[in-house]
C-alpha cells in the first residue's frame, strides 16, 4: 500500500466564495463589519452565509531570547476581555502590537520592544505567522525571534499616551517552558511562542545567525 500525500490536504487554500462590500456595524478603536457569503463547494448549491468581523488587521509579536543568559523577558500587562473572562486579566504574555498601515512588520516588531520591554533587540528574525481566531476577526499575527541583552531590561514599560502599562521580567528558559505544563497562563501568542521555543531552542544560535 502506497504512503499517502497529505501535503495538499493538510494546506489552507483559497475558496469559491463571493463576498459582499462590508456593511459597517461600528467603529471603535477597530472597525466592525458585516458581510453576505456564498459558498460554493463541488457542484453543490451556494451555502448563503451572514458574517460579522472585527477588522484588526496584522500585529507584531517578538519573543525576546537572551542567549548569553539562557532566557527570555516577558510582560506582564491588565487585559479587560481576560479580566471578564476568567477573572485573571493581569497576565503574562511576549511583546505584540498592531503594526501600522505604512509599517513593515519588523519595525513594528522593533518599536513595540522599545515600547514594551524598554529596549530594542540586537537582532530580529521573521518565524510563522498565525490567525489568532479567524471566526471572529482578521487579525495576523507575525512572529519574531528578537535577540537582547536581559541586563538592561527596565523594571516598566509602555506608552503613557496609550494608556500602556507594561511590566517587563527576565526568566530562564526552562522555568518559561515548564510554565506550558502548569496551566498557570492562558495568553495564546504566548503559549504559541514558548512552543516554538520549545522546538527550537537547539537551534537558536543557527536563528540569531540568520538575522539581519
Amino acid at each position: 500500500m502506497s504512503e499517502i500525500d497529505w501535503t495538499d490536504q493538510l494546506a489552507d487554500r483559497e475558496a469559491d466564495v463571493t463576498v459582499s462590500a462590508p456593511e459597517m456595524i461600528g467603529r471603535g478603536f477597530m472597525t466592525y463589519e458585516r458581510y453576505e457569503v456564498s459558498l460554493r463547494r463541488d457542484g453543490e448549491p451556494p451555502l448563503l452565509q451572514r458574517r460579522d468581523v472585527l477588522r484588526a488587521s496584522r500585529v507584531a509579536a517578538v519573543i525576546p531570547i537572551d542567549l548569553a543568559r539562557d532566557a527570555v523577558v516577558l510582560i506582564r500587562q491588565f487585559r479587560l476581555p481576560a479580566h471578564l473572562a476568567t477573572g485573571r486579566g493581569d497576565m503574562v504574555e511576549v511583546v505584540a502590537g498592531r503594526v501600522e498601515a505604512d509599517e513593515a512588520a519588523v519595525d513594528a516588531a522593533r518599536r513595540e520592544c522599545i515600547e514594551e520591554i524598554g529596549i530594542a533587540p540586537d537582532r530580529l528574525v521573521e518565524l510563522y505567522s498565525v490567525l489568532a481566531t479567524p471566526g471572529f476577526t482578521d487579525e495576523q499575527i507575525i512572529f519574531f525571534a528578537g535577540f537582547v541583552d536581559s541586563t538592561v531590561v527596565p523594571p516598566r514599560g509602555g506608552v503613557a499616551d496609550e494608556d500602556e502599562d507594561t511590566q517587563p521580567f527576565v526568566v530562564p528558559i526552562d522555568a518559561a517552558l515548564a510554565a506550558l505544563a502548569s496551566g498557570e497562563i492562558a495568553n495564546a501568542l504566548l503559549y504559541s511562542a514558548l512552543q516554538w521555543l520549545a522546538l527550537n531552542r537547539g537551534a537558536l544560535q543557527n536563528v540569531f545567525n540568520r538575522a539581519a
